[in-house]
């Protein structure tokens, strides 16, 4: 009598957004996994960045046996440790999504063990790739569904605050500054981040969009093109160089004191921030820079945010502004940046009659 087979079904599927998964498993290396992935996947790679170089060596140098027979060790290694650590808790109706490069030998090994478990397992046809093609496909037209509303106003007026305050009240938001590890700006990097990768931005923004219902606004804030090395996408830049437009305005000097408060690098990257305000001497001249340099020097904090806005961050707005005849919904005098200023903005926005 022969024995019953107790391997599950191993499934290929074309889509990896739907509720048939309990999780979905990137077994790439961790530098692949770095570049881009689907933004909920979880990294159990079955080579490590060391170990995939050096069997693409052993390929290149020995032979293809050699080098297969060498990922075949540190492939059942890694699957071993991975079900030891991160799937050990999973019980016997766990049901993943696997996927590698292409949906080949990566992810098939690490199905296959999954199979023999008992966990009905699916595997990402095609891939990472195919992945990556649906993600570019979609950046084409994706916006053209969504009613966009920018939130605008100069340099430190609590605009990103403002979208968070939205979001909570249930408003459809999109956080293009947080999406993108930066402020956008002279002093916008994150302390201690660093920015993800154009691929991986692009993932977030499409996996965020995807959730919205296209008969509610989409608010998002106003920015240029470029979000430090990060290109906003042509499709979803033209819509949001159409859309209406909330101006929130705030005198100069409570916004200098919100720059001191939330823009960390003015503090911290004093070494970066002397080598910005030099690199900017050939379009505000020497006084300029001087001025600027002395007020770090000095560590008047106040001043030099206050300086900065009034010299550079201003009238860079205002240009901006000139290029883009938006309409104004609404303008939002708001007297600071305190929590209860950003709230009462935010509610403003939020019981707006969006035509």
């Amino acid at each position: 009598m022969k024995p019953a087979k107790m391997n599950a079904p191993i499934k290929e599927v074309v889509v990896w957004n739907s509720d048939d998964y309990d999780q979905i498993i990137d077994v790439r290396s961790p530098e692949e996994f770095r570049i881009d992935h689907v933004p909920i996947a979880i990294n159990m790679p079955v080579l490590s960045n060391i170990e995939r170089a050096e069997i693409g060596t052993i390929y290149v140098q020995k032979s293809r046996f050699l080098a297969r027979r060498k990922g075949a060790i540190f492939v059942s290694k890694n699957i071993a440790h991975h079900l030891e650590n991160e799937l050990s808790e999973m019980g016997s109706n766990f049901r993943p999504l696997i996927y590698c490069w292409r949906g080949g030998q990566r992810s098939r090994a690490f199905a296959q063990i999954c199979s023999e478990i008992g966990w009905h397992t699916h595997i990402l046809k095609g891939g990472y790739k195919s992945y990556r093609r649906a993600v570019v496909k979609s950046l084409e037209h994706i916006a053209d569904k969504f009613k966009f509303v920018v939130v605008g106003g100069q340099t430190g007026s609590g605009k990103t605050d403002i979208l968070v305050k939205l979001e909570e009240t249930g408003a459809q938001v999109v956080d293009l500054e947080g999406l993108a590890k930066h402020r956008g700006s002279l002093l916008g990097a994150f302390p201690d981040q660093s920015q993800p990768s154009q691929k991986y931005f692009e993932s977030q923004l499409v996996e965020k969009l995807s959730e919205f219902n296209s008969k509610h606004p989409v608010f998002i804030e106003a920015e240029s093109s470029r979000i430090g090395e990060l290109l906003i996408p042509n499709n979803i830049w033209k819509r949001m160089s159409l859309a209406p437009l909330v101006m929130i305005n705030v005198p100069l000097d409570a916004r200098s004191d919100y720059l001191v408060s939330s823009y960390k690098n003015l503090k911290l990257l004093t070494k970066n921030l002397t080598g910005l305000i030099k690199g900017m001497k050939s379009r505000y001249g020497n006084d300029r820079m001087i001025c600027w340099q002395n007020l770090l020097n000095d560590k008047n904090w106040l001043g030099l945010a206050k300086n900065l806005l009034e010299f550079h961050y201003d009238p860079a707005y205002e240009r901006s502004m000139k290029r883009h005849d938006r309409k104004i919904l609404k303008e939002i005098i708001q007297l600071n940046c305190s929590s209860g200023c950003i709230i009462d903005s935010a509610n403003q926005i939020k019981n707006l009659k969006i035509p």
